[in-house]
């Protein structure tokens, strides 16, 4: 039942939008690794479409009217995108949403030490990972060095072709023998994951002589010394380019899909827009979706209510009623991935009720696990407004659950949104080997959730 293979329906000419959208997304891919990276990338290509910084106009006294475009940078971590339609706000807006968090490794702030020879990066992980897949593999360092007088050095070490990269070791297979026989989740222990960062000891240094010599690296490159990352933010990701997936180049295969994929065309389809909507449009790239959407950078913050309010205030003068009035008659896609069927792990789907790669955009009447627990359940008579805007729209569509009944499960950030009372469903993109350094999804799948984006700005109401 509405499952079709995307690819089956394009011409010549739909071919290449698919191609020129993926080389899009791709460039954001690569330019964004982390979601610092995502947001400044994201500022770059809103204003380049004409987007101004909603905190420059309310510093200027300005006010904003039908088809002006703004965005707002929460934190460095997330960013709000806004095209002012021509109804008033009350009336709701259409919005798009997806997180720009991946999982990863991240550095902790007493993290640098020397044990026989190495020096070493003590490291805990973030969001759901197997700690396993990430040895062995190449391993890039990004994010930012704070230094006490306010100086920020951002750092991005392991992606150009001439940088050193980094790497986490595992133990030979000539003496596994015990390790082989330990579950996947207890064969790497998270203590285990520290990353390899030299070798090579300072000349006339008595002790930690291979320490002493990364600090001097990074004081002569970086101007920073040892006590600096204490108010640093560095995280470890697969270094490296996403590629092209296939002797076709259906494919892609690259690191942060979930849920870049997403956010990427939930983005673009605002850059894109051309005219004067009729409600006002938003896309909002949000932190912390991994570990629950918590934190000042989570969903489950106000810092999206009260942009929403800020700009509410520049529209029409500030009302706190017509302010909750936006955000219950508000419309929105919470956009995450989904679990690609897996033909080698098929035991843990329900095939008729999983998403299949090629076969467009994914929509999640209800996520959560065991009894829909953690859930936003969106009503019967959404979806059925949402099956009429893809239809109209001629969007290769599917609907999915993640696997089985009490075999999986997981949360997104829809719950959070509908607390407002406003309509929310959760849709995304298809992902094979989801949480895994190297992910791949189908073009036709970014192509369709592209298609299903604009549609669905359109014709919301």
């Amino acid at each position: 039942m509405y499952k079709k293979n995307a690819w089956e329906g394009y011409n010549k000419t739909a071919l290449k939008q698919v191609e020129a959208l993926s080389k899009r997304y791709v460039s954001f891919l690569n330019n964004g690794k982390t979601e610092r990276e995502c947001v400044a990338e994201a500022v770059k290509l809103a204003e380049a479409a004409g987007f101004r910084d909603l905190d420059e106009v309310i510093a200027k006294g300005e006010k904003l009217k039908a088809g002006d475009r703004v965005y707002r940078v929460w934190m460095k971590k997330d960013i709000m995108l806004f095209i002012i339609g021509k109804e008033p706000m009350s009336k709701g807006m259409n919005i798009l949403g997806a997180h720009i968090d991946s999982p990863r490794i991240d550095v902790k702030q007493n993290p640098l030490y020397e044990d026989e020879g190495l020096a070493y990066l003590d490291t805990h992980y973030y969001g759901g990972i197997k700690k396993y897949q990430w040895v062995t593999q190449p391993l890039s360092l990004h994010g930012v060095i704070c230094k006490k007088d306010g100086t920020v050095v951002t750092v991005a070490i392991g992606e150009k072709d001439d940088d050193p990269v980094f790497c986490i070791s595992d133990l030979l297979i000539h003496l596994s023998a015990d390790l082989m026989s330990k579950p996947a989740k207890d064969v790497i222990e998270g203590d285990a994951l520290n990353l390899i960062v030299g070798g090579m000891p300072l000349k006339d240094t008595e002790s930690n002589a291979v320490k002493a010599n990364v600090l001097k690296i990074l004081a002569d490159t970086y101007g920073v010394e040892e006590e600096d990352f204490i108010s640093a933010e560095l995280e470890i990701v697969p270094a490296g380019k996403a590629r092209d997936l296939g002797f076709d180049r259906s494919m892609i295969l690259g690191y942060g899909h979930d849920d870049r994929v997403c956010a990427f065309p939930s983005m673009a389809a605002l850059l894109d827009w051309k005219g004067v909507p009729e409600a006002t449009l938003c896309a909002v790239l949000t932190d912390k979706e991994e570990i629950g959407s918590v934190g000042a950078t989570g969903m489950a913050a106000t810092y999206f209510e009260n942009t929403v309010a800020e700009l509410y205030n520049v529209v029409h003068g500030y009302d706190a009623l017509g302010v909750m009035r936006t955000l219950q008659n508000s419309r929105m896609l919470s956009s995450d991935v989904s679990a690609g069927y897996d033909p080698n792990f098929a035991g843990v789907f329900e095939k008729k009720n999983a998403a299949i790669l090629g076969q467009g955009i994914c929509f999640n009447k209800f996520t959560g696990s065991r009894g829909k627990s953690g859930s936003n359940d969106a009503n019967a008579e959404y979806m059925a407004q949402v099956r009429s805007i893809m239809d109209d729209a001629s969007v290769a569509w599917q609907t999915a659950e993640l696997g089985k009944v009490d075999v999986g499960g997981g949360g997104t950030i829809a719950y959070i949104c509908a607390k407002y009372g406003m309509s929310v469903i959760d849709s995304g993109i298809a992902v094979l080997s989801m949480h895994a350094p190297y992910e791949i999804i189908s073009k036709a799948d970014l192509y369709e959730g592209y298609k299903c984006y604009v549609a669905f700005l359109k014709g919301a109401k």
